[in-house]
């Protein structure tokens, strides 16, 4: 799933190259990631981009008064293209969700928001504000919002029994990060998983603020500038634990684990993280804390 430095990154480029262009077609291949009704979404064609904005991990294209907002989710993806084509595209057939063709001063210039798998959960929005979708009307802070401070970050861990991978990924809490980078930040910070928000002290809290800006902003640093087609590769590139199973950890050379769950999995250095423990793969077993 995209998370906040490579959504960042997808908002730049957007902003970048559709700022001031017109959009002249629209064509949504799939109705059932269209979540809202009104205002239409052909309402859309003949309006100027006025700007691209990301909250959270949704990404909203500004023009004219309605907006474009679309989450990626697991396995969407936005392709770019600057020769998009004018064929119509048959309903439900394929990969491709959505395509949007623009005119501008440099010429045309297009996307395909596309999606994997069987698990279809790409969400496209059209809005007059953004607030106005469900999920960023309820976003916690960004964590590069000059509020997010490391007093905010206690406060938010002081009240809550929830394990620290989970609260972190929760979007109402802080905004844009996902299990990868929460595997990360977790990883750099040198904290369990499964560690209870609520206990952390103040030094450790200190430790995940701070894990939490490096491991993003050098994640926001390599997504800046890169096009859409080359930001997945930047991002695995860069992981530590997360998706490297039974690889060594680059800090200790232990070998890095994996808790399974229904949908999901996380990865863990037990040297680095759990003091040598390896962590049970089951939910309802006995967790370090």
């Amino acid at each position: 799933m995209p998370e906040l430095p490579e959504v960042a990154g997808l908002a730049k480029f957007l902003d970048e190259q559709l700022r001031g262009s017109v959009l002249t077609k629209l064509q949504l291949v799939s109705f059932a990631v269209l979540k809202t009704a009104d205002p239409p979404f052909n309402t859309l064609e003949g309006r100027t981009v006025v700007g691209v904005r990301r909250f959270g991990k949704f990404i909203s294209i500004d023009m004219e008064g309605v907006s474009l907002v679309f989450h990626l989710a697991r396995a969407g993806w936005l392709r770019f293209t600057d020769s998009p084509a004018d064929s119509q595209l048959k309903m439900g057939k394929g990969l491709i969700a959505v395509r949007c063709a623009f005119s501008g001063p440099d010429g045309p210039r297009g996307f395909d928001l596309t999606e994997a798998g069987t698990k279809k959960s790409l969400a496209v929005y059209v809005v007059r504000d953004p607030h106005e979708v469900p999920g960023i009307a309820t976003l916690g802070p960004d964590p590069f919002t000059e509020a997010f401070d490391v007093d905010m970050l206690a406060e938010i861990l002081r009240g809550s029994p929830q394990q620290i991978k989970g609260l972190l990924r929760s979007q109402s809490v802080i905004a844009g990060i996902g299990n990868a980078y929460s595997d990360e930040i977790l990883h750099a910070a040198r904290i369990s998983p499964f560690a209870t928000a609520k206990s952390l002290d103040r030094a450790t809290v200190q430790v995940l603020y701070d894990a939490i800006h490096s491991v993003l902003g050098e994640a926001l640093a390599e997504a800046e500038g890169k096009p859409p087609k080359d930001l997945k590769d930047v991002k695995r590139s860069h992981m530590r634990v997360h998706a490297r199973t039974g690889l060594p950890c680059s800090v200790c050379g232990d070998t890095v684990r994996e808790v399974s769950f229904a949908d999901t999995s996380l990865q863990y250095c037990p040297t680095c993280q759990t003091k040598g423990k390896i962590l049970a793969d089951r939910r309802t077993s006995k967790f370090l804390k």
